[in-house]
C-alpha cells in the first residue's frame, strides 16, 4: 500500500525492553550467557522503519502533525544448550503507535523464529535467525493497511 500523496510524517524508533541483550544461553547448572546485538537493535530498526516508510511514500518531517512511534517491546532469543544439541526460541514483539490531531492509531505486531541443530549454535547462526524474523515484522507492519490508512486519513 502506497500513500496518494507525500504525506508527511514524524516518525520516532523507541527501544522500550528492559534488557538490552538478545540472545541467553541458558546452560544449567552455570547462570546463563547473555549477548547483545555488535549493533544497537533500535538503529537497524530505524533504517529499516525510514527507509519503507520513505518507499511508501511518506515525507518524514519533524514537525509534521501526523507522528509515528515504532516501539521495540521485545527481542530475545533464548537458546537451550545441551551437549549434543540445541533449541533457539526467538520472539519479537514490536508496536506502533500512530497519532494524528484527532484519534490515535496502535498496533502490535509479534513474531517467533525457532531453530534446533547439533552441537552448541555459533552466534553469526542465531544473529541471522534474528534478522530473518525482523525483515519479515517490519515487512509485515510496512505493509500493513490499516496502518497506512490512519496515516492517509
Amino acid at each position: 500500500m502506497h500513500t496518494n500523496n507525500d504525506t508527511a510524517i514524524s516518525f520516532e524508533m523507541v527501544d522500550t525492553r528492559s534488557k538490552n541483550f538478545i540472545v541467553q544461553f541458558d546452560q544449567a547448572p552455570k547462570p546463563p550467557r547473555l549477548v547483545s546485538a555488535s549493533e544497537p537493535v533500535r538503529v537497524q530498526l530505524d533504517a529499516l522503519f525510514r527507509a519503507g516508510m520513505r518507499k511508501a511514500g511518506y515525507v518524514i518531517d519533524p514537525a509534521a502533525s501526523k507522528q509515528v512511534q515504532f516501539q521495540l517491546e521485545y527481542l530475545l532469543t533464548d537458546v537451550t544448550d545441551n551437549t549434543m544439541n540445541y533449541e533457539a526460541k526467538t520472539r519479537l514483539v514490536i508496536n506502533v503507535k500512530a497519532t494524528n490531531s484527532r484519534q490515535e492509531f496502535t498496533k502490535s505486531f509479534s513474531g517467533n523464529g525457532y531453530l534446533k541443530g547439533a552441537f552448541s549454535p555459533d552466534f553469526a547462526t542465531l544473529e541471522l535467525d534474528i534478522n530473518k524474523l525482523i525483515d519479515k515484522l517490519t515487512t509485515e507492519i510496512l505493509n500493513d493497511d490499516e496502518l497506512h490508512q490512519f496515516l492517509n486519513n
